[in-house]
């Protein structure tokens, strides 16, 4: 029996020439990266290749993985998902000030010259689809709470302060995690981070313009996410970025009292426009069609 083929020479051979991109993670099997970015390389008909690349939890292994992008021609960069988002940043030869500032990469986009610099777009990913499907919304209007501390509540959390919310509640499981967060994130005009305990969540969404969750309860094979609602102006607006499944139960109670709901797959989608535009030279946008094929991807 034949040894299993090489990752990156499989990418190579795939890519056949064309210019290419590729999410890598470990695992990466799951990823829904290469439908997204399929959809727009064959709507702009464009000579292109997006892949996957199973690239191990080693400094090493990372090594390798910045190596192969600068010598391979054809290479254009890649999407960073777990747990290379944080490990990449020392090995890169730039890292721009928004992922810095977040601290973490999800997009490497080589340059004319051969270097790498890191990016991060889910902040822009996170307000995007925010924008799309509650245009209404306004940043200044009233406090927000966001569930969660972790890597994607550090850039949900840079972009809504950013955006001019006036008051940003956070909660996480790990209170110390989200003072961390607070300390790191809150702005110098007087706006502010309130972090709350876990057990007063449900107090916490009080006269709240948005509940975001961006812990992976409630997400398929995680234990649920518990919450009262009782106290969220049924005027809030329900944002759960997680994607499998699109209908969390998180949503559905939302849904049935009234709330406004975002699901997850729209920051997907909207988060990778950036790294596609600078892979392959095209302005591409979110539609209706691809969020139809990516859903179907999904098994939603």
């Amino acid at each position: 029996m034949s040894a299993n083929p090489n990752p990156y020479d499989q990418l190579v051979a795939e890519a056949a020439g064309r210019p290419f991109a590729a999410i890598v993670g470990w695992p990466v099997e799951h990823s829904r990266s290469p439908a997204l970015h399929g959809f727009w390389l064959k709507q702009h008909h464009i000579a292109g290749h997006y892949g996957r690349l199973p690239v191990e939890p080693r400094r090493q292994a990372l090594k390798e993985l910045v190596a192969f992008l600068k010598r391979t021609p054809n290479a254009r960069g890649c999407n960073l998902t777990l747990p290379h988002k944080i490990e990449i940043m020392p090995l890169l030869d730039r890292i721009d000030p928004g992922a810095q500032r977040i601290g973490a990469v999800n997009t490497v986009v080589k340059q004319a010259d051969g270097t790498l610099e890191g990016r991060n777009t889910d902040g822009f990913g996170f307000l995007e689809a925010l924008r799309y499907n509650a245009p209404h919304w306004r940043a200044e209007a009233g406090p927000v709470v966001v569930l969660g501390a972790g890597g994607a509540a550090r850039a949900v959390v840079a972009s809504l302060v950013d955006a001019g919310v006036p008051e940003l509640r956070l909660v996480n499981r790990t209170r110390e995690t989200a003072v961390d967060l607070g300390v790191a994130l809150t702005p110098h005009d007087g706006r502010r981070i309130v972090v709350g305990s876990w057990d007063e969540r449900a107090d916490l969404l009080d006269g709240t313009t948005l509940l975001v969750n961006t812990t992976s309860l409630g997400m398929k094979g995680q234990p649920p996410l518990d919450i009262d609602l009782a106290r969220l102006p049924r005027s809030a607006i329900v944002y759960d970025i997680v994607s499998v499944p699109l209908e969390t139960a998180l949503l559905a109670e939302a849904r049935g009292r009234g709330n406004r709901c975002v699901d997850g797959l729209g920051m997907l989608l909207h988060q990778g426009r950036p790294g596609f535009e600078a892979w392959f030279g095209t302005k591409v946008d979110v539609s209706t069609e691809q969020r139809h094929v990516a859903a179907a991807d999904l098994g939603a």
